[in-house]
């Protein structure tokens, strides 16, 4: 089977659960040994990197090679707006941060990344 490359990107608060679901569940289907799976959040989502429960997932995904990214732009915003303060100096050592969430998404996607919006 040829290797899948997917971009799951969240960008609402509420979708962490589907699609933390659907990567389990990717995984579960096609073994980790034969997917490239990058996860980018960006506006509200981003809040999610600092709720225990879902790091504690998002962890175990990262030891199966699941890669996290985080929008810079977004966690500034954030930051500003008043609500939970996660920067890259305090976020899990696991999640990446990009300068630019839509930049990400764009050069991923040129990486033939299947685009995946849960």
């Amino acid at each position: 089977m040829k290797r899948l490359k997917v971009l799951f990107h969240i960008n609402e608060l509420e979708k962490w659960d589907t699609a933390l679901g659907n990567i389990i569940n990717l995984l579960k289907d096609v073994g980790e040994e034969s997917a490239d799976v990058v996860v980018i959040a960006n506006g509200p989502s981003v809040n999610a990197y600092g709720n225990d429960n879902k790091l504690s997932v998002m962890k175990g995904l990262s030891e199966r090679g699941v890669r996290f990214l985080a929008c810079r732009n977004s966690l500034r915003k954030m930051c500003s707006s008043g609500d939970s303060c996660i920067t890259e100096e305090n976020i899990s050592s696991f999640i990446e941060t990009v300068p630019a969430g839509i930049t990400a998404i764009i050069k991923i996607q040129s990486d033939g990344f299947a685009y995946v919006k849960p």
